[in-house]
């Protein structure tokens, strides 16, 4: 009696968790309903994971039908090819039922698991298909077959997937999201399900996950170095570009890699593993042995792909897959009896904003404004007179190491005098920005855009875009980035992801350099205005100086002073 009360009792806990789990399955459609696949909504305002290769097939407006029966109109967000990971929003409600995000890093070989989705397009009432299964293997790997799309740090499940269900989500036995349903092993030129599934962890679309609500195509990560195994399980760098922020910090050919991100290397398999879920851009931890000696870098990822290969392209839409990336639906005729022949409204089309470069700018747009909002504080600097960028500043105080300083930051030239330091000078005339003063990585420059955009705002950039978010520092809290960019000189502003604030910012003056990092410590009132009252400088990997700043002097252009 007592077996059979608990095979009631793990019964009922199944039903339990597909209950709460089915009305967040989504059903995508492509308008004319010739394809489709499987989504799984994230947030009460409509955000919904799903596939690449499905919505690619859908063009920038989809169809998607919740097990409610009811039928809505979704827009492009954000895409990242490689991973084969794409971000939708559903449109009309505010209140959707959402999935609550698991920790894929804890999940282990033998746990159960829930695939729900849309096999063969048959959920025609939009109620998903649940399958049940087991974890077969975590960390899988798979190489790019003639794309570059790229599954890494996978999680292998032998729980029923067939075409259709890609996009969909899987779930843990607590109903949490730990994975995108995305690909199945297949018999040879056929598609039938020999039991080994894979989807891509929610650990490593977390990562993603703000560049994504930007509105951009992705790119993932290159440390611009290869690896090979050498002796008793080590993994020596074969090569490596010299143009790399790796190489820069110290890395060599025939170092070993110890660690990356945190996590032990014993395999060139691992390492590409751990590699492929970071975004280009972010800073990771490196630990290498080089000559018997150890040493711990911070190292910036390089993007793995140039911008020209990620441009969606231009013409009749992407088809999915196939061969043995079987994800297309084959019973499209289910799906296109469902969809009612509606004109999408002007409301809705005002919410795809087409770019070069981007998946649908028009979330740029939004979480550019949104994380501007950080900068109120310093609005009292933005307007006419001295309240522009061509009003003169002089800003002077003390270094932390007795040092005093004075910067003049003019409409032509820009300088700084220090008692220890060397000094700098910068034209304003044209000429391009330089390492000034010396050993800053262009501390003038970085003032300058500084000036620019609390007095100007970003208008007075050639570009400026939402990059997502990424750790600062190696600290575990994640902030906003503003990329701008004026002539060569190139800016990320970091906001503060919970109290939107600037927090400081990199100035880069060239390619393949180290930037001049100011990083906000302390701020103050300067009659009436905010400004920063304490700031640190970091070139490469030295520490510049900490900054006091005492006194902040504002004149007009045409104002004299002595």
């Amino acid at each position: 009696m007592a077996a059979e009360s608990d095979v009631l009792l793990a019964e009922q806990q199944r039903t339990e968790v597909v209950r709460k789990a089915a009305p967040t399955v989504v059903a995508i459609f492509s308008p004319d309903g010739n394809g489709g696949g499987s989504g799984v909504l994230i947030s009460p305002d409509g955000y919904a994971l799903s596939n690449f290769h499905v919505t690619s097939a859908c063009g920038e407006f989809m169809k998607c039908g919740l097990n409610d029966g009811a039928l809505y109109d979704a827009v492009i967000v954000g895409i990242d090819p490689t991973g084969d990971v794409a971000l939708i929003k559903l449109l009309g409600r505010d209140d959707f039922p959402y999935a609550p995000l698991g920790d894929s890093d804890t999940v282990a070989v033998g746990d159960w698991t829930y695939a729900m989705g849309n096999p063969f397009l048959l959920a025609t009432d939009f109620q998903p298909t649940v399958t049940y299964g087991m974890v077969s293997g975590v960390h899988r790997y798979q190489y790019p077959a003639g794309t570059f799309l790229e599954y890494t740090d996978c999680i292998q499940v032998d729980t029923s997937i067939n075409p259709g269900n890609s996009g969909g989500p899987l779930f843990n036995a607590n109903g949490e999201l730990i994975g995108i349903n995305g690909r199945i092993a297949v018999e040879k030129r056929g598609r039938v399900n020999v039991g080994a599934g894979y989807a891509i962890s929610i650990n490593q679309i977390k990562h993603f996950m703000d560049l994504l609500r930007g509105g951009l195509i992705v790119d993932h990560a290159t440390l611009g170095a290869t690896v090979r195994s050498g002796p008793d399980r080590t993994v020596l760098v074969d090569s490596i570009l010299e143009t790399s922020d790796a190489y820069r910090r110290g890395l060599r050919e025939g170092d070993e890699v110890v660690s990356f991100a945190g996590r032990p290397i014993g395999s060139v398999n691992q390492f590409k593993n751990i590699l492929g879920i970071y975004p280009k851009g972010w800073s990771v931890p490196l630990v290498f042995r080089q000559e018997g000696r150890k040493q711990e870098i911070l190292v910036e990822l390089a993007g793995l792909h140039r911008s020209s290969e990620l441009l969606i392209p231009e013409g009749p839409k992407v088809p999915p897959p196939r061969g043995e990336d079987p994800k297309s639906p084959d019973d499209s005729q289910h799906a296109e009896a469902q969809l009612p022949k509606e004109e999408l409204s002007d409301e809705y089309k005002k919410l795809f904003v087409k770019k070069k470069g981007f998946a649908n700018y028009y979330f740029n747009q939004h979480e550019q404004s949104r994380v501007l909002y950080g900068l109120q504080s310093f609005a009292q600097w933005k307007g006419e007179g001295t309240n522009s960028a061509a009003a003169k500043w002089i800003i002077n105080g003390r270094t932390t190491d007795s040092d005093t300083f004075q910067f003049k930051l003019l409409p032509q030239a820009l300088s700084a005098q220090f008692t220890k330091r060397a000094p700098g000078l910068q034209t304003l005339d044209g000429a391009e920005f330089s390492d000034e003063p010396p050993g800053t990585g262009g501390l003038l420059a970085a003032l300058y855009q500084l000036k620019l955009l609390l007095t100007e705002g970003v208008t007075a950039f050639n570009e400026s875009t939402y990059s997502g978010s990424q750790p600062l520092d190696a600290s575990p809290f994640l902030v906003d980035v503003l990329t701008t960019k004026k002539s060569t000189v190139e800016c990320r502003w970091y906001f503060d992801k919970t109290d939107p604030r600037l927090v400081g910012f990199d100035t880069l003056i060239g390619p393949d350099a180290d930037a001049c990092k100011i990083r906000f410590l302390e701020f103050g009132d300067f009659e009436g205005r905010q400004f920063i009252k304490r700031f640190s400088v970091r070139y490469g990997d030295t520490i510049y100086g900490q900054f006091d700043v005492q006194t902040i002097e504002v004149t007009q252009p045409n104002e004299a002073r002595n």
